[in-house]
C-alpha cells in the first residue's frame, strides 16, 4: 500500500474538488482519498504495481470535472519558491484572463443597454456579450451533462440564463453571468487570501543551505542534497535548514515558528539546532543529523499540510449534503415552473419559469462547500502558529466533546528532571557507597531516575565490573557488581525478593538497595511540577473540562502529593504502562455517550495509552518522531497549558463553521421562497449566491486569528 501526493494547482471550486474525491474513490485500485480544497492538495492510497497508469486514471477525472486544474506529483517539487512562483504565475494567467472577459463582455452589455439599437442588433449585442462572459460555464456545463455529471453550479448558472433568454429577459441573463463572474473572481481572490494566510502561517520551509566544502568555503545549494555529516553555515536572520548539532559560533535563536514560544532560545556547541528555527544574531557551523526528509521542519510540513486529508464529521455531513441538495432544487425549480401555470387561474409560464430561473440562481452550495473545509483549515493553521499541530480537523472537532483529560505525570506535568534529594544508608555503608551501589545497578538504564543517581555519583564506571544485568519489569533491576547481587529498586522489588527493609513514606521517588539478601539503605529522588500546570488545571477546569486524572507509575503517597499540589480530580498510582491502558478503558466506560477523553503523555513511554486514547496529545514533541507518530495531536513545547488553547482553538472553529452553515442556509432558504413567491428577482439571486459565498468565506478567515487566546 503506497500512500501519494498530488498537488494541484489552479483548484478553486470546492464542489468540483468534492466530486473529485467521490469518483477517484471509486477506482478500483485506490483504498483511501482524500481531495482537500484549502491547501490544493490530493492524498491517496493505493494498492497497484503500476502507479504511472494510475496517476494517468486519477489525472483524467480531474482535468474532466475542473479542465484548468495542472496536476503534479509533490515528490518532485523539490523547490519550495519555484512552486510557489509557478502556482501564483498559474492563478495569475487565469486571474487576468477573467478580468480581459469580464471587461470586453461589461462594456458590449452595457452599449446593448445604453445605445439605441434595432431590436434584432441588441439581442447580437446581448448574445456577443454572454458568450463572452459565460461561454467558458456553458462549455463546462455541456461538456459535465455529456459525461452524465449533470447537477452542479454550471448546470444551474446555464439553466437559468438560457432560460431568461428564452423568455426574453435579455439584460438580467447576461446581468447574471457578469454579476456571477465578479463574484467568481472575488471569491477567487478571498480564497488565495485565506490559502496565503495560512501557508504564511507554517511558513517555516528554508529554500537553501549553506553548505561547508572541502576548501573551507561555503556554497549556495537545496536543503535536500545536503547529506549527514555534511557541515552548514547558518548566517544572521536565516532559517536553520536541516537538524544538526552547533559545532562552533553562539547565537539565539528565534523559536516561534516551531513552537509558539515567544523567547529566542540559546544556541552554542553541543547543542541541538532544529530546521525551521530562525538565527538571529551570530554566525552558526552545525553538522547535519538529519536528512531533509526526515528534518523536523519536513515532518511539521507533511503534518500541517495533510491534515485535512482527515476530514471532520461537519465537512463530510456538507459534502453529502451538497451531493443531495442540487438535485433537489433543480427538481424543486422544475415544480414551480410547470405546477403553478397548471394549477393557478391567470398564472402564465413565463412568470413561473422565471421564478424557478431566480430559485436556480440562489440555490448554488458554494459558499458551504467552500468555507467550511477553509475554517477547518484555518483552525488546524492558527493551532499550529500557536505551536499545536493537529493531525486532522476530525482531531480539531473532536476536541468539542471532550470530557475527561488523563495526564501521566513525569514529563508531561512534571519537568521529569530529578534530583537525588536524600540518601539514607545503613550502619556500616557510607553515602558513596551506597550512591556507587545505586549508579552500578542503574548503570544500563535510560530512565530519568537513573540519570539523577548517576549524575549524583558524577563519576566514570567500570562496566566490567557488571555482570548478570537483569532488569524487573516495574521494580527495578537485578545485577552482580564485583560478584556480589546488587537490587536496585522499588519496594515491590524488595518485598518479592523477600528482603527486610525499612518503609518509607513522604514526598519523593524512593529507590531501595540491598547487597547479597541484605538491606543497604534508600535514595529519595524528587520531580519538578512544571511552571504552568497548576494554571493549565485551573485552565481545563474554567473550560467544563468534568473530570481530570493523573495517572503515575509512582508510590500512592508521591502521586497523591503531586495530585493536591495540581488540583487534579483523581490520582492512581503504582501502574505499570499495561496497567495504564487498563486504566484508561475503565475511564472510557464510565465517560458519558458521544464524548471524548484525551491521554496526555511524553510520546514516547506512552504510545499504548495514546493510540488508544480518543484522543491522544504528546507534550514535548518538538524534534521527537515517536511523539509525532503516536499523537493525534502534538505540543511542540512542554507546556501544559496549550492543551487549554487547543480546546479554545477548537470552539472558537467550531463557532465559526456553525457560523457560516447558519448564515448560509438561512439566507439561501430566505431567498429561495423569496425568489418562489416572486419577490427576488435576478439580482437578489445573484447576491444570494456570490454575496453569501465571499461573506462566509471572509468570516472563516477569522479563525487564523488566535492571538487574543490566553493560555
Amino acid at each position: 500500500m503506497e500512500k501519494k501526493v498530488l498537488k494541484l494547482e489552479g483548484l478553486g471550486c470546492a464542489n468540483c474538488a468534492a466530486k473529485m474525491e467521490t469518483k477517484i474513490g471509486t477506482l478500483q485500485e485506490v483504498s483511501f482519498v482524500s481531495v482537500d480544497f484549502a491547501s490544493q492538495r490530493l492524498t491517496f492510497e493505493a494498492d497497484t504495481g503500476n502507479l504511472n497508469e494510475l496517476y494517468q486514471s486519477i489525472e483524467k477525472i480531474i482535468v474532466e470535472i475542473e479542465p484548468q486544474v495542472i496536476v503534479k506529483d509533490e515528490e518532485y517539487q523539490h523547490s519550495a519558491s519555484a512552486e510557489k512562483d509557478q502556482s501564483h504565475d498559474h492563478g495569475s494567467r487565469l486571474f487576468k484572463r477573467d478580468v480581459a472577459r469580464l471587461s470586453v463582455g461589461g462594456l458590449i452589455f452595457l452599449a446593448a443597454l445604453t445605445l439605441s439599437l434595432s431590436p434584432t442588433l441588441e439581442l447580437a449585442f446581448f448574445l456577443v456579450s454572454y458568450v463572452i462572459v459565460g461561454g467558458g460555464v456553458v462549455k463546462r456545463a455541456v461538456k459535465n451533462i455529456l459525461r452524465g455529471q449533470i447537477f452542479d453550479e454550471n448546470f444551474l448558472m446555464t439553466v437559468a440564463t438560457v432560460g431568461a433568454f428564452l423568455i426574453g429577459e435579455y439584460p438580467e441573463g447576461v446581468a447574471v453571468m457578469l454579476f456571477y463572474l465578479v463574484g467568481e473572481l472575488f471569491q477567487d481572490q478571498a480564497v488565495g487570501k485565506s490559502r496565503k494566510s495560512i501557508s504564511a502561517l507554517m511558513d517555516i520551509r528554508p529554500d537553501y543551505a549553506n553548505l561547508v566544502t572541502e576548501k573551507g568555503d561555503s556554497r549556495r545549494v537545496s536543503p535536500e542534497s545536503v547529506n549527514i555529516g555534511d557541515r552548514i553555515v547558518v548566517k544572521p536572520g536565516e532559517k536553520i535548514p536541516l537538524d544538526g548539532i552547533v559545532r562552533d559560533g553562539y547565537s539565539l535563536a528565534d523559536t516561534s515558528a516551531l513552537t509558539g514560544e515567544s523567547m529566542p532560545r540559546e544556541l552554542g556547541p553541543g547543542t541541538d539546532a532544529l530546521s525551521g528555527f530562525i538565527n538571529q544574531n551570530g554566525v552558526l557551523v552545525i553538522e547535519v543529523t538529519k536528512d531533509f526528509g526526515h528534518s523536523t521542519v519536513s515532518k511539521i510540513l507533511e503534518l500541517v499540510q495533510h491534515a485535512s486529508s482527515r476530514k471532520a464529521p461537519t465537512e463530510k455531513l456538507i459534502t453529502k449534503f451538497a451531493r443531495y441538495y442540487t438535485p433537489g432544487v433543480v427538481f424543486s425549480a422544475l415544480a414551480i415552473a410547470l405546477i403553478p401555470p397548471l394549477l393557478i387561474q391567470g398564472a402564465t409560464f413565463s412568470q413561473w419559469v422565471y421564478r424557478a430561473l431566480v430559485f436556480l440562481v440562489i440555490s448554488c452550495p458554494c459558499a458551504l462547500v467552500i468555507s467550511i473545509p477553509l475554517g477547518f483549515f484555518g483552525g488546524i493553521g492558527g493551532a499550529s502558529r500557536r505551536g499545536i499541530l493537529v493531525k486532522g480537523s476530525n482531531y480539531l472537532e473532536a476536541l468539542n466533546q471532550v470530557e475527561t483529560v488523563v495526564f501521566d505525570k513525569t514529563g508531561t506535568l512534571t519537568k521529569g528532571i530529578f534530583q537525588v534529594t536524600d540518601i539514607q544508608p545503613q550502619p556500616g555503608i557510607t553515602n558513596e557507597q551506597l550512591v556507587e551501589l545505586a549508579a552500578y545497578g542503574e548503570a544500563h538504564s535510560n530512565h530519568p531516575i537513573a540519570d539523577s543517581i548517576l549524575k549524583t555519583y558524577g563519576k566514570g564506571l567500570n562496566r566490567q565490573r557488571i555482570t548478570d544485568y537483569q532488569e524487573v519489569a516495574g521494580h527495578g533491576v537485578k545485577v552482580r557488581i564485583d560478584d556480589r547481587l546488587v537490587l536496585v529498586g522499588n519496594k515491590r522489588l524488595m518485598d518479592q525478593e523477600q528482603i527486610h527493609y525499612q518503609v518509607v513514606t513522604g514526598l519523593g521517588t524512593v529507590v531501595y538497595v540491598a547487597v547479597d539478601s541484605r538491606y543497604a539503605g534508600y535514595l529519595v529522588i524528587d520531580d519538578q511540577i512544571k511552571e504552568d500546570a497548576v494554571q493549565a488545571i485551573k485552565k481545563l477546569k474554567s473550560l467544563g473540562i468534568g473530570k481530570i486524572v493523573m495517572l503515575t507509575g509512582d508510590l500512592q503517597q508521591v502521586g497523591e502529593s503531586i495530585g493536591r499540589q495540581l488540583g487534579v480530580d483523581e490520582v492512581y498510582s503504582q501502574l505499570l504502562p499495561g496497567d495504564k491502558v487498563e486504566k484508561l478503558e475503565e475511564l472510557d466506560a464510565l465517560k458519558t455517550k458521544g464524548k471524548k477523553i484525551i491521554f496526555v503523555g511524553d510520546g514516547i513511554n506512552d504510545a499504548p495509552v495514546l493510540a488508544r486514547a480518543d484522543i491522544g496529545m504528546a507534550m514535548g514533541g518538538l524534534g521527537s518522531d515517536a511523539a509525532i507518530e503516536a499523537a493525534d495531536i502534538v505540543i511542540m513545547t512542554d507546556e501544559p497549558s496549550k492543551i487549554a488553547t487547543a480546546l479554545q482553538i477548537a470552539r472558537r472553529t467550531r463557532r465559526i463553521v456553525y457560523q457560516n452553515i447558519a448564515f448560509a442556509m438561512g439566507v439561501k432558504g430566505l431567498f429561495l421562497v423569496l425568489g418562489a413567491i416572486g419577490v427576488a428577482s435576478m439580482w437578489e439571486a445573484v447576491f444570494a449566491d456570490v454575496g453569501v459565498a465571499l461573506i462566509a468565506i471572509l468570516n472563516a478567515m477569522r479563525v487564523m486569528n488566535t492571538d487574543h487566546l490566553t493560555s
